[in-house]
């Protein structure tokens, strides 16, 4: 995982066993992207541990996988905030909440994280109030005194969320990112992978970051018939579809280190709702030399393929099945793959 970011792309050296990337921690047990998601992911067996990255009103990274925190905390219990509740639209979509970037982060701080699935996962909702949300600068020196304690290398996986958006507010994610990786000495040797679904980003971060030999790139891919945000605000016609081409593969590879589609794009669903044939996807972003993960497996009977859920209701966790579905991707000869339960996915990989 420690192949360099710059030359060619025989570089990018396949990992000896697929890389467990906790989704926003373990996201299934504890509240997501809190001190308490990330150590259980951490205890579990998870190779990286994912913080999604929003930027407050003064500038500071936090941890959260949408900048509107309606459903992530519980800003809407408290009145002292309750006129900054406002209509955005970010990256196309109009939204209703209450968003980082009108919050300094002392403001932040007097929130609490809560489970945002509600009763599907009542173990992590039994944590609600208990955690705060925590900055980058936190989470690195959370992740150096585990590493430390556990006596083994912790990689960060860190997604810049909404980087067209928060750069035309005057708040770009990328160079505030660049900072923490500087300041932090634990973040100068581990492993480090950026994920982004835009492009023009991580075109740029991988300008500014050569040089970093513990830096990975990593392009998130979204729904083929829809394009990425920078493509829709500069009027780049080109959809998903078109950057999984043949063409398109090798010119992600010229930047970015991984592909990383979602599950159903690699094995997709028949009408059934059973698995069908893999689509070569993966094949494809080997031939371009491109490192392949995916996201994101959950547990929960609803969310997994019909071959592997039990009668016990939609919302029941199904160990047993989510470790079957894991095995069958991973079977596709994966580098990588995210997982709300990394304990489930430790299993799922086996030794």
């Amino acid at each position: 995982m420690a192949a360099p970011v710059g030359g060619s792309v025989s570089a990018r050296a396949r990992p000896a066993r697929p890389v467990l990337l906790a989704h926003r921690g373990s996201s299934a047990l504890r509240p997501e992207h809190t001190l308490g998601a990330y150590a259980r992911a951490i205890a579990d067996g998870a190779d990286f541990i994912e913080p999604d990255l929003c930027c407050t009103k003064d500038g500071v990274l936090v941890a959260r996988h949408e900048n509107n925190i309606a459903e992530t905390t519980d800003v809407a219990a408290h009145p002292e905030f309750a006129a900054r509740r406002v209509d955005k639209v970010v990256d196309g979509e109009k939204l209703t909440g209450w968003f980082t970037e009108d919050f300094t982060l002392a403001e932040l701080k007097t929130l609490r994280a809560k489970e945002r699935l509600g009763t599907v996962r009542p173990e992590s909702q039994s944590y609600d109030g208990q955690f705060q949300i925590v900055s980058l600068e936190e989470i690195a020196d959370f992740v150096a005194a585990e590493s430390a304690a556990r006596g083994r290398m912790i990689g960060l996986i860190p997604e810049v969320k909404h980087s067209t958006y928060f750069a035309r507010i005057g708040l770009p994610i990328e160079p505030r990112l660049i900072e923490r990786l500087n300041a932090s000495a634990y973040l100068k040797k581990a492993p480090v992978v950026i994920q982004s679904f835009e492009v023009a980003n991580l075109k740029a971060l991988r300008r500014d970051l050569a040089g970093w030999s513990n830096i990975q790139l990593m392009q998130l891919v979204g729904d083929p018939r829809q394009s990425p945000a920078d493509f829709e605000a500069a009027g780049d016609k080109r959809r998903w579809a078109d950057l999984l081409t043949p063409q398109g593969l090798a010119e992600i590879a010229t930047y970015a280190d991984w592909l990383a589609p979602a599950t159903r794009m690699l094995i997709p669903l028949e009408a059934d709702g059973r698995l069908g044939k893999p689509t070569g996807l993966v094949e494809a972003a080997r031939r371009a030399g491109l490192l392949v993960g995916t996201w994101t497996f959950r547990p929960e009977n609803r969310f997994l393929a019909a071959d592997f859920r039990n009668g016990e209701g939609e919302n029941a966790r199904n160990a047993a099945g989510s470790v079957a579905e894991m095995r069958r991707y991973l079977a596709l000869g994966l580098d990588g793959f995210f997982t709300d339960d990394p304990a489930l996915g430790f299993e799922a990989r086996g030794k």
